[in-house]
């Protein structure tokens, strides 16, 4: 029976960080061809709170929202948003709480510096993905002559402030977060 109100409170919780990272898509700046968006910090939360799967499948899930076209992403939402040069950071925000389920899991970290770090290196493999991904849209999809140093600065270094701004909140929040919800393990 213990497995079964696991299973329910991690469903619950995974409900709960698709429907964050929506309502983050509209908490935002535009700016360029990605706007910054509250929706990092719900992401990376995810992963500190609900670990590596869980958080995974709460992407999974708001990526899949999304293409099926509720208006769930910063611009919409549809199949052809595929074609959007900012796809590649929702491809990328399914991989942020993996890696950073993943190394709080392995590490169990106490020091807020060391959360921190994780949660930064989960959020980087986000631009890792993202903006080769972009450049790909942009320059042989929409015909934009933009080059690589161009892209990199307006789908990573523009959000690199703003990213280590959630990255603090989400270290803060998250190691708060972590001892009311300790008897969720998985």
């Amino acid at each position: 029976m213990r497995s079964n109100r696991t299973n329910l409170q991690y469903i619950i919780l995974t409900a709960l960080f698709t429907a964050l990272t929506a309502v983050g898509a509209f908490i935002k700046i535009p700016v360029g061809p990605a706007p910054i968006s509250a929706q990092l910090l719900f992401i990376a939360l995810a992963g500190m709170v609900i670990g590596p799967y869980w958080g995974a499948v709460s992407q999974i899930l708001y990526v899949a929202l999304g293409l099926m076209g509720l208006p769930v992403f910063t611009s919409g939402g549809g199949l052809s948003y595929i074609y959007n040069p900012s796809f590649g950071f929702l491809l990328g925000f399914i991989f942020v709480p993996v890696i950073i389920g993943g190394l709080m899991r392995k590490y169990e970290p106490e020091s807020f510096v060391v959360n921190f770090i994780i949660v930064i290196a989960g959020m980087l493999s986000c631009h890792i993905i993202g903006v080769p991904y972009m450049y790909f849209i942009l320059h042989n999809v929409v015909g934009n002559p933009i080059t690589i140093w161009k892209t990199f600065m307006v789908g990573c270094i523009i959000f690199i402030p703003g990213d280590i701004a959630k990255a603090l909140v989400c270290t803060y929040i998250g190691r708060r977060l972590k001892p009311v919800l300790k008897d969720i393990k998985a």
